[in-house]
């Protein structure tokens, strides 16, 4: 992330019981235990009264109905006997001056006008980048600002993105909840089985040059997950500098560029952040814990 980003808190992500009036969740800022470069001044449309991050109080509650179809911004119908697997991209490394977000559904895609309106609504500045097609579908991409014409590099904030753009997804694209790991809560259809987490769990560090190391993390996805990665990479005082944060289907992979005291990560400490992101990924979560 152009980021020294700080997904995925020593208080974790705080949501508002109350919500705007597209019902994407109002986000709280708390204090936190990270160092100042992970730290923004939240937005003005930000209210105090919060609540925990979980998936029974996150906001995102997709209007669509169950319908075999989906609607596109034309007015078009699509088939969804072969569902394609969806894809949002976060992007800090591939442009200095925006947050990139590339967004793929096979060709279902229309003009995602509804998801930039969305993403304005949080307080940014959103203008469409490019469409471009290949094998895997149609990608559009958008460069995504903060109202004051920098990048967004609070870690909050990028998942406030992400779970915008894949509420948008289910609203009007309901076939692809059966895809995302957020249909299991927040779509119409929940995904057909749950990912085993002991086996979607990769986790790689390589070398990245002398001043820093690559972090490769793949698992299953689940909301709060960018935030949560980040608070256990910053809790053991290894600095994220930037990276990508992939949704693609029901797995999340991220790569973080990462340092300690300026330099690459030592292979002892390495292996203390690779336990650490193990443990705390295999761990049940709220809901899970609550059955």
């Amino acid at each position: 992330m152009a980021v020294a980003m700080a997904s995925a808190a020593n208080c974790g992500v705080y949501f508002s019981s109350n919500t705007n009036k597209l019902n994407f969740p109002v986000f709280d800022f708390k204090n936190h235990s990270w160092s100042a470069a992970f730290v923004t001044t939240p937005p003005n449309i930000l209210e105090k009264r919060s609540v925990r991050l979980s998936f029974s109080m996150m906001g995102i509650i997709p209007r669509a109905t169950s319908s075999a179809t989906a609607v596109e911004s034309d007015g078009s119908f699509q088939d969804t006997d072969t569902v394609p697997t969806p894809k949002v991209i976060i992007d800090q490394d591939s442009n200095p001056d925006a947050t990139v977000v590339e967004i793929t559904f096979g060709d279902r895609l229309g003009a995602l006008l509804d998801t930039m309106n969305a993403l304005k609504n949080l307080g940014l500045n959103v203008s469409k980048a490019n469409v471009y097609l290949d094998s895997s579908g149609k990608h559009n991409k958008f460069a995504i600002t903060k109202a004051t014409g920098r990048k967004v590099e609070d870690p909050e904030l990028l998942e406030a993105i992400r779970l915008t753009i894949i509420n948008n997804l289910l609203e009007y694209h309901p076939e692809s909840s059966s895809q995302l790991a957020m249909g299991a809560t927040f779509g119409v259809e929940p995904p057909k089985e749950k990912v085993d987490v002991d086996i979607a769990t990769h986790i790689r560090v390589d070398d990245d040059g002398p001043d820093r190391s690559l972090l490769h993390v793949e698992t299953a996805d689940r909301p709060g997950l960018l935030v949560d990665l980040v608070k256990i990479i910053t809790d053991i005082n290894i600095t994220v500098e930037s990276g990508e944060f992939d949704t693609e289907g029901l797995l999340a992979k991220a790569k973080f560029h990462v340092s300690y005291k300026g330099k690459a990560i030592i292979r002892p400490l390495q292996q203390v952040l690779a336990n650490s992101l193990r443990y705390f990924l295999r761990r049940p979560t709220t809901e899970e814990a609550s059955f």
